[in-house]
């Protein structure tokens, strides 16, 4: 969904990190992709990260989806940007 539907832009002051699959059919199929690369067009401080798969929640390991590999690195992205 994009940010104008929740305001006038992302606030300047608010870093933003966007995981997901490259080919998960809802986070690719469905658009989500599309608003997450124009929010970091648009953000001052802000990154998109894309694993190679197709699972939509692949960092949940109580799922069949799970990745361990992916949430591995999500999880140590995440916990980089936490402590910036």
């Amino acid at each position: 969904m994009p940010v104008s539907e929740f305001g006038p832009g992302w606030p300047a002051a608010v870093p933003v990190q966007v995981h997901g699959m490259d080919a998960d059919p809802i986070f690719v199929g469905e658009g989500d992709i599309d608003a997450a690369r124009a929010l970091v067009e648009e953000a001052d401080d802000a990154e998109l990260f894309l694993y190679p798969g197709d699972q939509h929640y692949f960092a949940d390991s109580s799922l069949p989806s799970f990745d361990p590999d992916a949430a591995a690195l999500l999880t140590q992205r995440v916990l980089a940007f936490l402590s910036r």
